[in-house]
C-alpha cells in the first residue's frame, strides 16, 4: 500500500495538485499496471489509457503541487477509500481489487463518473469484483421513529374511552355572500395574448432528452462524448491541397525551384501529422508497454523517411545537418515554446524532476556518443573515411544497444517513474485497419514528397544562396516533426509540462540514439561512405551547448516562461551562425 501511495502523490505532483484525492489514487492504479483494471474493462471493449484520459478531463487544472510530494495532504475521500479497502481485505494487505472496490463502493466520485464516461456501470464492475454496495444507513430520527411504532404495536390496545355527547347547536348564521369582481376573457389579458416568455432550458432536461435519443437493447449503447476540437483540424485541410501543387509543380512544367521546394515542405506538414495520429490510435489499441514502443519508434518516422530519400540523392551533408538540426529545434524551439505556453499567466510551473532528469541523463549520454566521433577526427585526420565510418559504424551500434535498454527501463521496469503519459486522443479511437491504412497511405504520400523536396534542393541553394547546411539544419527538422511540436505546446498551455517536455526531450534522445544510428547503416548500405557521425565544429558545440542549457533549465523541477525566452534566443544566434556559413 505504501507503493501505492507514493504512486498516487507521484501522480498528483504530475498534475499540479495540491492535495491527495480518489481520483490519484485510480491513476495510481492504471500507472502501477495493476492487472485487476484489465480484468475489469477487457468485457466493455475499454483500456486502462482511455480511462486515465477520462479521469484527467474530470480533474481540475493544477495551481501548483508542494515541493515534496509528502506534503500533499489526503482527502476525506481518499482516506475513507484506504480504510474501506483495508476493510475489504480482512486484515491482509489490501491489493489493486479491493481498492477499486473500495472507490467503487459509494457510486459516486470522479472514478465512478469516469467509468461511466467510457460506458461502464458501476454496478457491473462491483460484480466482476465481487463486491456489495454496503446498506445505506438509517438516519437517526427515522430509526427513533420505527421503534416508537414496534413499541406501540408491541403494547396491549386500550379501550377507547366513550366519547362525550355533543350539544345540540342552532342554526349557523349566514355568511355574507361575497361578491369577486369579473375576471376579463383569457384573450383580452394581456400577458397572456403577449405569450409567456421562453423559459431557459435546464442542463437536467437536456440530459433527460439525450438519454431517451440514445438507442437501448443489449446494453451496447455507450453515453455520447461531448465534441472536442481538435488543435489539428483547422492546419490539416488547407495544406492537404499543396499535395497536388507540388505534384503539378514538379512534374507539369518549369517553375522556380523555391516554389516546389516551399509547397512539397507544406505538403509534409499534414501528411505528418496524419502519421503522428495514427500511431497514437495503433498505440492506444495495444496496450501501454507496446503503445509506448510505437510512440517512442515511429515518432520521428516523417524525418527520417525525408533523410533516407536525401541519402539515395547523395545529400549526406543535408542529412547531416538534419540530426543535428532536430536536436537543436527539440531541446532549444520546442522546449522553449512549450515553458513560454505553460507559464504564461503563472509564477512557476513544475514537472516531474525524476523523469526529465532521466530523460536528461540519456541525452547527454547520447549527444556524447555523437561527440566522439568529430574528436577522433580532429586528433586523427589522416585516419581516412573507411577508418571513420568504421568508427560511427562502432558508436552507432553501442547507441541503438543503449536505445533498446532505454525503451525497456522507460516503458517497463521504471514505467510508473516516467509516468506513462499517452499523447491526447481525445476522439474516438480508430480500429487497427482504418490506422494502418492511414498511416501507410501518409508514410507512401511523405515518401514521394520527400523526393520531390530532395531533388529541388540543389537548384534551389544555387539560386539563392541559401546554404544546404541551413536547410538540414533549420528548415527539415521543424518541417518533420511539425505535427508533434505542435502537440506539445497544446498540451503545456493545457498545463500538461511533463507530457510537453517528455515529447522535446524523448524525441531529441529518439533522433541520437536511434534515427543517427539507422541512418549511418542505411548510408553505407546505398554506398554513401561519407555518411558518418562525424559533425562540423559548430555543430558540435550547438548541441554540445544546447543540452548543457535544457539541462540547468530542468534538473530543477521548476521553470517560468523567462526560461523559455533563454532557450529561444539561444536557437536564434544557432539559426543566425549557420545562415552565415
Amino acid at each position: 500500500m505504501s507503493d501505492l501511495l507514493a504512486a498516487a502523490r507521484a501522480e498528483a505532483v504530475r498534475l499540479q495538485h495540491d492535495y491527495l484525492g480518489t481520483e490519484h489514487l485510480l491513476l495510481a492504479l492504471i500507472a502501477t499496471g495493476d492487472p485487476t483494471l484489465g480484468t475489469v474493462l477487457a468485457p466493455f471493449s475499454a483500456t486502462p489509457e482511455a480511462l486515465r484520459e477520462r479521469v484527467e478531463k474530470r480533474c481540475p487544472q493544477g495551481k501548483g503541487a508542494p515541493a515534496t510530494p509528502e506534503e500533499i495532504g489526503l482527502r476525506s475521500g481518499a482516506r475513507r477509500a484506504l480504510e474501506q479497502a483495508k476493510t475489504l481485505a480482512n486484515g491482509s494487505e489490501p491489493g489493486g481489487a479491493q481498492l477499486l472496490g473500495a472507490l467503487l463502493l459509494d457510486g459516486k466520485g470522479v472514478v465512478a463518473a469516469s467509468l461511466g464516461d467510457l460506458g461502464i456501470p458501476v454496478a457491473k464492475v462491483r460484480e466482476v469484483l465481487g463486491i456489495t454496495a454496503p446498506p445505506r444507513p438509517e438516519r437517526p430520527e427515522r430509526a427513533e421513529k420505527a421503534e416508537k411504532v414496534e413499541r406501540a404495536e408491541a403494547a396491549p390496545a386500550a379501550p377507547k374511552p366513550p366519547r362525550p355527547e355533543k350539544a345540540e347547536r342552532g342554526p349557523k348564521p349566514e355568511k355574507a355572500e361575497r361578491t369577486r369582481p369579473e375576471r376579463p376573457p383569457r384573450a383580452e389579458r394581456p400577458e397572456r395574448a403577449e405569450g409567456r416568455p421562453e423559459r431557459a432550458e435546464r442542463p437536467a432536461r437536456e440530459e433527460r432528452r439525450e438519454r431517451a435519443e440514445e438507442p437501448r437493447g443489449g446494453g451496447e449503447s455507450r453515453p455520447k462524448l461531448p465534441p472536442v476540437h481538435d488543435p489539428f483540424l483547422t492546419w490539416r485541410k488547407l495544406p492537404l491541397l499543396a499535395i497536388p501543387l507540388a505534384l503539378y509543380f514538379a512534374w507539369g512544367g518549369s517553375f522556380p525551384p523555391a516554389l516546389v521546394f516551399a509547397t512539397a515542405c507544406l505538403a509534409v506538414l499534414p501528411l505528418a501529422g496524419f502519421m503522428g495520429e495514427a500511431t497514437e490510435h495503433l498505440s492506444a489499441r495495444t496496450g501501454p508497454t507496446l503503445g509506448g514502443f510505437l510512440n517512442a519508434t515511429f515518432g520521428n518516422a516523417a524525418e527520417l523517411i525525408i533523410a533516407i530519400v536525401a541519402l539515395r540523392a547523395g545529400e549526406v551533408e543535408l542529412v547531416k545537418a538534419s540530426i543535428t538540426g532536430s536536436i537543436l529545434g527539440n531541446l532549444l524551439l520546442i522546449m522553449g515554446l512549450s515553458l513560454i505556453a505553460g507559464g504564461m499567466g503563472k509564477t512557476l510551473v513544475r514537472f516531474n524532476r525524476t523523469a526529465v532528469g532521466m530523460s536528461a541523463g540519456m541525452l547527454a549520454l547520447a549527444v556524447t556518443g555523437l561527440v566522439f566521433p568529430a574528436i577522433f577526427h580532429s586528433l586523427h585526420p589522416e585516419a581516412g573515411a573507411l577508418r571513420e565510418l568504421q568508427f560511427s559504424e562502432a558508436v552507432a551500434v553501442v547507441l541503438a544497444i543503449t536505445y533498446a535498454f532505454s525503451l525497456l527501463f522507460s516503458l517497463k521496469t521504471h514505467s510508473r517513474v516516467f509516468g506513462g503519459e499517452p499523447h491526447p486522443t481525445e476522439h474516438a479511437v480508430w480500429g487497427v485497419p482504418k490506422a494502418v491504412g492511414v498511416l501507410a497511405l501518409a508514410t507512401v504520400g511523405v515518401a514521394v514528397m520527400s523526393e520531390i523536396l530532395v531533388h529541388a534542393v540543389e537548384p534551389m541553394t544555387a539560386g539563392t544562396g541559401i546554404s544546404k547546411v541551413f536547410l538540414g539544419l533549420i528548415v527539415i527538422p521543424i518541417i518533420g516533426n511539425a505535427a508533434e511540436h505542435a502537440t506539445a505546446i497544446v498540451v503545456a498551455r493545457k498545463g500538461k509540462m511533463d507530457l510537453a517536455l517528455q515529447i522535446a526531450l524523448g524525441s531529441s534522445t529518439q533522433v541520437a540514439l536511434l534515427v543517427a544510428p539507422i541512418l549511418v547503416f542505411v548510408g553505407a548500405a546505398l554506398g554513401q561512405g561519407t555518411m558518418n557521425l562525424v559533425f562540423s565544429p559548430l555543430e558540435v558545440a550547438a548541441v554540445g551547448l544546447s543540452t548543457l542549457l535544457a539541462a540547468i533549465v530542468t534538473l530543477d523541477g521548476e521553470s517560468h516562461w523567462y526560461e523559455g525566452v533563454q532557450l529561444l534566443a539561444l536557437y536564434a544566434m544557432v539559426a543566425i551562425a549557420v545562415f552565415f556559413i
